[in-house]
């Protein structure tokens, strides 16, 4: 259980003695610097970050998988050279880096070296090395909704700002992608982002907000959409879709009719069918079973 601090585990930790804490990969490190020396360590990497660091690269990427590159390689070269790009013919729109509780990066950052102090000045971190690429049908307010249900799992519970904070921007999140948000609540949840950052106890609290701060920073005009227009631009978010018939399409086969739970849509047998949006629930149904693909959103 986390705990304030000073004293930090290193002068006071395990039966009040000094302790020094470490993950594995660091560990994991200690053989080859022990055989080969530091020189050689800091061979790898750059002045400040040395050594190599091993990422998983997941999304909407070609090679997925575990890698080990050295520090300072840029995000570039991973997700392009290594990573072989987008699949699918998507288009880069943004890459998630450390974990669920790091920060999400444009495609203006994609010339940053990883390196701890370059990644922090712009609001990420390395973290545990997760490297999550999205394509540009990405919502990038349901990708900070989705991490952020994620670390409101994961909290402990213990300190107030990370318990009910998290819970809380998690709820507004919510509510903007349902399209009931504010602009009021951008500024209340930019807020408490920060006040989560500045007041938990352990590392979860305080990177938990990362992926709410960068998607602001970075990606206010979805944020804006979603509040002052109500649309999803990336066409994501299902409660804001408006759901559509193509009459050029349609052939009037009736079938959407018949699975419509709320009988939304309307139309004589072989002619172009209309759906009324004031009833339409955006369960996608007509959509999902329409053979002639006349049924779309926008």
């Amino acid at each position: 259980m986390p705990r304030p601090r000073p004293p930090f585990p290193a002068v006071k930790g395990l039966w009040g003695c000094p302790t020094v804490i470490n993950n594995v990969e660091t560990l994991a490190n200690l053989p080859a610097i022990i055989l080969n020396g530091a020189a050689w360590f800091k061979g790898f990497g750059t002045a400040s970050s040395a050594g190599t660091k091993t990422f998983a690269l997941a999304g909407q990427i070609q090679n997925t998988g575990l890698v080990e590159v050295p520090m300072g390689m840029t995000l570039r070269e991973i997700v392009f050279d290594i990573g072989g790009g987008l699949r699918e013919g998507k288009k880069y729109k943004s890459v998630q880096i450390g974990g669920p509780s790091g920060g999400c990066l444009t495609e203006e950052k994609l010339d940053l070296p990883l390196d701890y102090d370059e990644l922090m000045k712009v609001g990420a971190m390395i973290g545990s090395g997760g490297l999550v690429v999205m394509g540009d049908d990405t919502c990038m307010v349901e990708t900070a909704k989705f991490f952020m249900g994620f670390v409101q799992n994961e909290s402990c519970g213990k300190c107030v700002p990370c318990r009910e904070g998290t819970k809380q921007m998690l709820a507004m999140l919510t509510k903007i992608t349902e399209g009931k948000g504010t602009e009021a609540d951008l500024v209340l949840l930019e807020e408490l982002a920060q006040d989560v950052k500045d007041g938990s106890l352990c590392g979860l609290g305080k990177t938990a907000p990362n992926p709410v701060l960068t998607t602001l920073r970075y990606f206010r005009d979805e944020y804006v959409a979603h509040v002052r227009d109500k649309k999803c631009p990336a066409g994501a978010c299902q409660a804001l879709k408006e759901y559509y018939i193509d009459a050029e399409k349609c052939k009037g086969c009736t079938l959407c009719t018949r699975i419509c739970p709320a009988g939304a849509i309307s139309g004589e047998k072989k002619q172009p069918h209309t759906i009324n949006v004031e009833l339409c629930l955006k369960c996608g149904a007509c959509a999902e079973k329409c053979k002639f693909g006349a049924i779309g959103t926008r």
